[in-house]
């Protein structure tokens, strides 16, 4: 009794043990792989193992159709009829391919976006090796719809017809130990009857499965070893293809299906590659009836982030599509567009309408012609409502040698647009606005309107160019401080010292002038830098000494008048 509750016991806990090794997640870190697909009526079904965050299915069709679907990790890879009927795919032969997106971490995701960033394509490479993302983990082929069902089948090597030579009991193997040399045609599988009519062909291989196996037996080290085949058409219910097959990779790296159109691939006898032509011009050469085009795909199995672009020509124009990023057309070329529309220089220098571009950015036009480049919505007027900023050359319009910025009128626009506008340190430092007046200052950084053809405004105080041509300076109280009456002492002393010349400048030498030179005047009227002078100043120390001898001319009066009084009273 004891050694039986013992063994209870011991089984207890090994029950107990093995739920909890059972319960805790196994981690898979191998390599994913993915089996072949399993067809029945209804779905196609694949299995895969190791480690991926996810696969991504594709199946193209006749009628240009296409569909795509995810499985996420550890989730059933099942393609189910009624997902393709939501489309009503036509019957006929799809082919399918799934792929594998492997794990990759954010530390090697950002790592990959680096490199490529810096154009570091070998650190990038070497970065893909070490994470395991150098090798595409895929598997394709096809399946059959009838009468909106799968056609269903068997695996490789089972399904189909049989024949009756299978039937029979199987003959001994007929090992030649010489040449074998067939004077007629051969033919060779369960298929072939007595008095097979072969027509032209030579070498026919006729059953339901038909291979032809290069099975490469070296064993010296170094030499190749590698076995290929020749295989046409998958197993019942799948494609009708014929496949060149990397056997020992398992890989399957030339393909064509059946309904391919002639000349879909073809090649001349100088090695140019013809895509639905027979008579390829260039080195590759792709003819269509509508739109040919060549895609680019990136997926993500190699950790950097998918992106998609179209390179294709039509009537209208030659563009790149952007499909990931909503098929926008960000680069169009138009037919008829005149040589070296644009062209770039081995020197980096870009040319619009020359070949011969002289600097960074060369629009080209001749010494007695306009050109100009337009930001904005109208910048030819075409509209004659929307506005935009033409800065260009005027060769024709203002004259050899004559350069131009212009602001298109809005009809939505508000004084002081349209304007120009002169900006460093983000802040507007000169305005011309809609009639032209120039603002300084804060007229320019508000975006204030200017009343007079030139102002200048620092808070509340303003210095003007008035419509006159008056030059108003700043002397408000507001601008000032530390106000002092001007002593008639200093300003006998300043006028004393002033020394009035005549002189030339340099620059006119035929324009004599009078006046004072800046080094020379007394500190009370003298700028700090001493290389420029203000008339006011001067004016201030003239009126001061006036005013003074006003005063004494009036007193000298008042006593000439009480002298004269006083000789009359006499």
């Amino acid at each position: 009794m004891t050694r039986a509750r013992g063994f209870l016991i011991f089984l207890i806990v090994l029950a107990i043990a093995s739920a909890a090794f059972a319960a805790k997640p196994v981690l898979d870190n191998s390599p994913a792989t993915i089996s072949g697909a399993s067809v029945s009526a209804s779905a196609v079904q694949w299995q895969a193992s190791g480690s991926y965050e996810r696969m991504v299915l594709t199946v193209s069709g006749p009628d240009g159709f296409s569909f795509s679907k995810e499985f996420a990790s550890g989730a059933a890879l099942v393609l189910r009829v009624g997902e393709l009927s939501a489309k009503a795919p036509a019957d006929g032969a799809y082919t399918w391919e799934l792929r594998a997106v492997p794990r990759v971490s954010a530390d090697v995701k950002r790592k990959l976006a680096e490199a490529r960033e810096a154009g570091a394509d070998e650190e990038a490479a070497r970065i893909q090796a070490q994470a395991g993302l150098n090798r595409t983990i895929m598997q394709a082929g096809g399946f059959n719809i009838e009468n909106g069902a799968f056609l269903a089948g068997g695996n490789e090597s089972g399904g189909g017809k049989v024949s009756a030579q299978a039937l029979k009991p199987a003959p001994l193997d007929d090992v030649i130990a010489d040449d074998l040399i067939v004077q007629g045609s051969a033919c060779v599988g369960l298929d072939c009857v007595v008095n097979e009519s072969f027509g032209f062909d030579t070498v026919r291989l006729k059953e339901n499965n038909t291979r032809i196996k290069f099975d490469d037996t070296s064993t010296t080290a170094g030499c190749p070893a590698n076995d290929w085949q020749l295989t046409a058409n998958d197993a019942c219910g799948g494609s009708s293809k014929f496949s060149i097959e990397d056997i020992t990779g398992a890989k399957v790296p030339f393909t064509i299906t059946a309904g391919a159109a002639t000349n879909s691939i073809f090649v001349d006898s100088t090695g140019r590659v013809g895509f639905r032509t027979s008579t390829p011009v260039l080195d590759l050469h792709v003819a269509t009836s509508n739109t040919p085009a060549i895609r680019l795909e990136q997926n993500n199995s190699g950790g950097f982030t998918a992106q998609t672009w179209d390179v294709a020509g039509n009537e209208a124009n030659f563009f790149v599509r952007d499909v990931t990023g909503g098929s926008r057309l960000p680069f169009r070329i138009r037919p008829g567009a005149p040589t070296s529309s644009i062209d770039v220089a081995a020197s980096g220098n870009v040319g619009i309408g020359t070949a011969s571009p002289e600097v960074k950015m060369h629009i080209f036009s001749t010494s007695a012609s306009d050109v100009f480049i337009g930001l904005g919505e109208d910048p030819d007027g075409s509209t004659g409502t929307q506005s935009a900023l033409n800065i260009g050359y005027g060769g024709f319009t203002f004259g050899h040698a004559a350069g131009f910025f212009n602001v298109r009128p809005d009809s939505n626009a508000v004084a002081p647009n349209p304007s120009l506008r002169f900006m460093t340190g983000n802040t507007v430092r000169l305005l011309i606005d809609n009639e032209g007046f120039l603002g300084l200052g804060d007229t320019a950084s508000t975006g204030a309107n200017p009343t007079s053809p030139i102002q200048y405004t620092n808070g509340a105080v303003t210095a003007r160019l008035t419509a006159a041509g008056v030059w108003q300076d700043n002397s408000s109280r507001k601008a000032k401080e530390h106000i002092v009456d001007l002593s008639t002492e200093d300003a006998m002393k300043a006028l004393h010292d002033l020394k009035p010349v005549t002189y030339n400048y340099k620059v006119i030498p035929t324009d004599p002038k009078v006046g004072f030179i800046a080094e020379d005047v007394p500190d009370l009227v003298a700028t700090p830098e001493r290389d420029g002078l203000s008339a006011l100043d001067i004016v201030a120390v003239v009126t001061k000494v006036v005013q003074e001898q006003q005063k004494t001319i009036d007193q000298l009066k008042q006593r000439i008048s009480e002298l004269e009084i006083e000789k009359k009273a006499q």
